[in-house]
C-alpha cells in the first residue's frame, strides 16, 4: 500500500483500542504521555485517525484549552510510515478543526521542532503557555526538566460561509396544547 492509500478522518468509537495501543506504544519510550481508555472515550469528537486499510497508522488530538488557543496532542505515526506525509495530514486535520472552531492559535509541545517548524509553527517559551502548564505539565513527571520545545502557530480565520450554505433550523411549531 502506498502513503495515498492513507486516510485520515475524524476517531470513531471503533478506533478508541488501537488509538490507545498505539498511543502506548508511544508512552512506553517515553515520546508522549500516556492515555488511557476512558480519556480517549471521554475526549473521542478532539481525535483524528490516520488508517491504511484496516490498520492505524497514525492519530492526533486537538485539546481546546481556551477561547484563544488550542494544543496538539498525542500526535503519532507508526515508525515504517513516517516520512510520508502522515503526520503532516494529522495536523492539517487539527488545524482545519481549528479553524472551523475559530481558535486563532495552536500550539504543541515536542521533541521534533523541525517537523512543526516545516509547518508554519514558530518556537514560543513555555512559560508563554500558563494554562497549559498549570493545568498538565505541573503534573508531569518531566516538569522540572522537560525536553520538549514549545511551537505555536496562527491559524488562518475561517471564511464566512455562504447563506446558502447555512444551517436553518426551524422553530417549534405553535401548538395549542400550552407545550413548547
Amino acid at each position: 500500500m502506498s502513503p495515498l492509500d492513507v486516510q485520515v478522518a475524524p476517531a470513531r468509537m471503533v478506533d478508541v483500542p488501537d488509538i490507545v495501543a498505539l498511543v502506548e506504544r508511544f508512552a512506553r519510550r517515553g515520546e508522549v504521555l500516556p492515555r488511557p481508555p476512558e480519556e480517549v472515550y471521554q475526549t473521542l469528537r478532539e481525535w483524528v485517525v490516520a488508517r491504511q486499510g484496516d490498520r492505524l497508522v497514525g492519530c492526533a488530538s486537538l485539546v481546546i484549552l481556551w477561547a484563544d488557543l488550542a494544543e496538539i496532542r498525542s500526535l503519532v505515526v507508526l515508525p515504517d510510515q513516517q516520512g510520508k506525509g502522515v503526520g503532516r495530514r494529522l495536523v492539517t486535520a487539527v488545524l482545519h478543526q481549528a479553524t472551523e472552531l475559530e481558535i486563532p492559535q495552536v500550539f504543541a509541545l515536542t521533541r521534533k521542532p523541525g517537523f512543526f517548524a516545516k509547518l508554519g509553527f514558530h518556537p514560543v517559551a513555555r512559560e508563554t503557555l500558563p494554562r497549559k502548564i498549570w493545568k498538565d505539565c505541573i503534573h508531569c513527571i518531566k516538569f522540572v526538566g522537560c525536553d520538549e520545545v514549545a511551537f505555536i502557530r496562527d491559524v488562518a480565520a475561517r471564511p464566512a460561509p455562504h447563506m446558502a450554505s447555512a444551517i436553518q433550523v426551524p422553530a417549534p411549531a405553535a401548538s395549542g396544547n400550552g407545550h413548547t
